[in-house]
């Protein structure tokens, strides 16, 4: 008997996808860069309101770059999110930093800003701080952005999964000095692979740009004058971006209606509970949800 596999999170396509990247092979625009990637980009700065885009390779590219931007040097210390993917550490691990994991907080599971204050008086001195809005609710992004004011340090606002999420009304992925948004294929959209650094600042942002393109300062004698990475979204990865885009409050939509089914069926039924999504001020794309067991043996909860 052959059996029904059910995907997690897996991509939606309508049609309007193909239809850019066949402008794309009629165009002969398959390669890095090409005028989709330069409409993706002004297209998802609009969205955001952040202003400015740098098209990148994958989500994991955006955040290592932000931690070159944010001028993080070998032996610093990096302030991250205890609960988190890999991808949102990894990256001040390539520029041998030395993360320190600030506890997350049990009401969003993101970064405990009591717990972020803390770690300043053990390290007053980090060179960034990565906050993450995990699962697309939105952390205590304000009370964590005043305190990186606080103590000048450069915050880098992985916002991977919570493109489309809000706090007062403004997108996340613009609160910090740097955002991050990814496009994986399990993400709210998706390019196959890909992400952003999105900035207010347009040199920032450019600056992102020259580091994924192998930092060439002359195109023509191929002359470099930092460190590069070939980290630059493709032409027909931008097409299904664009795309996509467009069809972004159609998915938080249909994510927020299975979500209420989840907690219709599942939120209290011996002894379960659906994880809830920040709702004060805060608009989530409910990504992904979670589902709490409880293990009387451990007295703990379990999660999955």
């Amino acid at each position: 008997m052959e059996r029904k596999r059910i995907y997690l999170s897996s991509p939606t396509m309508h049609g309007e996808e193909q239809a850019f990247v066949q402008s794309a092979f009629d165009t002969n625009w398959v390669a890095p860069l090409g005028p989709n990637v330069d409409a993706f980009e002004k297209e998802m700065g609009d969205y955001i309101g952040g202003g400015y885009a740098a098209a990148l390779s994958a989500g994991t590219a955006a955040i290592h770059l932000a931690v070159i931007l944010a001028g993080v040097k070998e032996g610093d210390v990096v302030f991250a999110q205890s609960l988190t993917f890999a991808a949102s550490v990894n990256p001040a691990c390539y520029e041998k930093a030395k993360p320190v994991f600030i506890d997350s907080e049990p009401d969003t599971w993101n970064m405990d800003p009591v717990a972020l204050e803390k770690a300043f008086e053990k390290y007053p001195h980090p060179a960034a701080v990565i906050a993450v809005h995990l699962y697309g609710t939105p952390s205590k992004i304000d009370r964590i952005r005043d305190i990186c004011k606080k103590h000048q340090v450069p915050l880098i606002e992985d916002a991977a999964e919570a493109l489309g999420s809000s706090f007062k009304g403004q997108k996340l992925g613009t609160f910090g000095d740097y955002g991050i948004l990814s496009f994986n294929g399990n993400k709210i959209i998706t390019t196959g692979a890909g992400g952003t650094v999105v900035s207010n600042h347009a040199d920032w942002a450019e600056h992102a740009k020259h580091l994924s393109t192998q930092a060439k300062a002359d195109m023509l004698q191929f002359l470099h004058d930092e460190v590069g990475y070939n980290y630059r979204m493709t032409n027909v990865q931008a097409c299904l971006g664009i795309a996509q885009l467009e069809r972004l409050e159609g998915f938080i939509a249909h994510k927020k209606a299975l979500y209420d089914r989840y907690v219709a069926a599942l939120d209290g039924v011996k002894g379960l509970r659906i994880l809830p999504f920040r709702e004060e001020e805060c608009r989530s794309n409910h990504w992904f949800f979670s589902l709490y067991l409880k293990d009387s043996g451990l007295d703990r909860d379990t999660v999955i």
